[in-house]
């Protein structure tokens, strides 16, 4: 099971959802931007624990310049994504915030299919419409 990507996937929603309540909570005493210092500040000890504990270290020479930009832009669109994350539960109510965070499945799919050359079915299209038309509606109803 620890082979499928759908097990990860799955984790990776509940710790997902995790992330909003509890974030809801912490941010509710302190600065948005504040709050995604400290929650950025654990996540780099626990992984560097995670890396050092497992032998996963390797020199960064290794790594090509490619890797490193993409990588470096990823880590841009997260920290970005976070601090918005962090400034919209700070403002509204995680039930309705999270919804439209999870927006980003309908960007994934459509830059994927630009970007990546990916190719979605139309079931898949289908499913794709109806996340986005479910969020809408649990953003304004």
């Amino acid at each position: 099971m620890t082979q499928s990507w759908q097990f990860w996937a799955f984790l990776s929603a509940i710790f997902a959802a995790l992330t909003a309540i509890f974030g809801k909570i912490g941010v509710a005493g302190v600065n948005s931007d504040l709050a995604t210092l400290i929650r950025t500040v654990v996540i780099i000890v626990v992984l560097t624990g995670i890396v050092a504990a497992t032998g996963q270290w390797q020199a960064p020479s290794t790594i090509s310049a490619r890797t490193w930009i993409f990588l470096g832009l990823s880590g841009l669109a997260t920290g970005a994504s976070w601090l918005f994350y962090y400034r919209a539960l700070k403002l509204g109510d995680a039930s309705r915030v999270a919804p439209i965070d999870k927006l980003s499945i309908v960007f994934v799919a459509v830059f994927a299919v630009l970007f990546l050359g990916e190719k979605l079915s139309l079931g898949a299209w289908t499913g794709i419409a109806m996340i986005g038309a479910g969020t809408i509606m649990v953003a304004v109803l």
